[in-house]
């Protein structure tokens, strides 16, 4: 006999929604709520400081460093072009810094970074921080306008307010 799962379904010629019986799932605790059914919005995710792609590596670097900051995003006529991170810094600049410093961040940034609407849950943004290896990711409106930056210090922030308490 041939597994149930494995059988042709039966054409009656009727449509039968394989959802109609689907349960939404209820969140087992305020976190959980928090992080499926929450918005990015509600998060803190500005300031968030930027440059433009014909910033220099050295300004972007100095701006950086002045702001204790991880991260720029590169904006041009409003729009996400790309981001530039301690990641980038380490990985294409700092052997040879000084010929590199008069250089357009744009040669060094990560053009069109992963990211995420501000109507997208803290889950999605979190799971995709997580499974990119992204310690920060833009975030975006509807109008694809940059209205805040997520990092790892407001995601945690977050998930401390949601925490059960003890």
């Amino acid at each position: 006999m041939i597994p149930k799962r494995h059988r042709k379904p039966v054409d009656d010629g009727e449509f039968s929604d394989p959802l109609k019986n689907y349960d939404i799932a209820k969140a087992q605790d305020e976190l959980e709520r928090a992080l499926c059914d929450g918005v990015i919005r509600d998060l803190s995710i500005s300031p968030f400081c930027s440059v433009s792609p014909i910033s220099t590596i050295e300004q972007a670097v100095r701006k950086m460093a002045g702001m204790n900051i991880g991260c720029l995003l590169v904006i041009e006529n409003d729009k996400l072009v790309g981001i530039f991170t301690q990641r980038d810094l380490l990985m294409k600049v700092i052997d040879n810094f000084e010929a590199m410093k008069g250089k357009l961040i744009r040669e060094v940034m990560t053009p069109d970074p992963v990211v995420v609407r501000d109507t997208d849950s803290p889950a999605k943004a979190i799971n995709l921080m997580a499974t990119g290896g992204f310690r920060h990711i833009p975030v975006l409106d509807v109008d694809d306008k940059v209205v805040g930056l997520l990092g790892p210090r407001r995601t945690t922030e977050y998930l401390q307010m949601h925490l059960p308490t003890g």
